[in-house]
């Protein structure tokens, strides 16, 4: 089972995200499919507001069986054909591996995660992918912002046609497009 689960920051999205995952977890498991529920975390955190929000994500799991593994980029490396995960986020992903902290722009990046995402999903026993709708509100002009809502938005795409379920989450709210 593959999930995609989109929407505004700070709108619920992770905590959605987080019943999927444990509810796929449960039926794989049951069904001798699956052996462990991981949080695939990708965030490479910069400041102290990064570090509490990890903190935070981290106490919100706490005694629900999660395996955490932090996989700012790269992530097929750390695909479990009996596992099940949930891949926080999709947005921090893209832009770990598009914007390098040298300063450096990879602009095929987009490419390339929505390559390794599709493979990842093909690989384990189930996955639900978190992203945040942000290629909504223009981008200033900006070139290089502009290349990554692009690209965010073509992963998403790609992501949301390759899942048997799909949701946005505004304001708490679920909407069910497949």
């Amino acid at each position: 089972m593959k999930i995609f689960v989109s929407g505004g920051c700070k709108n619920g999205k992770s905590t959605f995200a987080q019943k999927e995952a444990e509810s796929i977890f449960k039926r794989e498991k049951e069904a001798g499919r699956a052996d462990t529920l991981y949080y695939l975390a990708t965030m490479d955190p910069v400041d102290g507001e990064d570090r509490a929000r990890i903190q935070r994500h981290i106490e919100e799991r706490k005694g629900k069986g999660y395996v955490t593994e932090e996989q700012p980029r790269d992530i097929c490396h750390v695909a479990d054909v009996r596992g099940v995960f949930l891949l926080d986020s999709v947005t921090a992903l893209l832009s770990n591996e598009m914007f390098g902290r040298d300063g450096s722009f990879n602009i095929e990046a987009a490419e390339k995660v929505k390559d390794d995402l599709l493979r990842f999903g093909s690989q384990v026993a189930g996955v639900v992918y978190v992203s945040d709708y942000i290629y909504g509100d223009g981008t200033d002009g900006l070139d290089l912002s502009r290349e990554y809502m692009k690209g965010l938005a073509g992963i998403d795409r790609a992501l949301a046609a390759g899942c048997e379920k799909v949701f946005e989450v505004t304001y708490g709210n679920v909407v069910t497009f497949k």
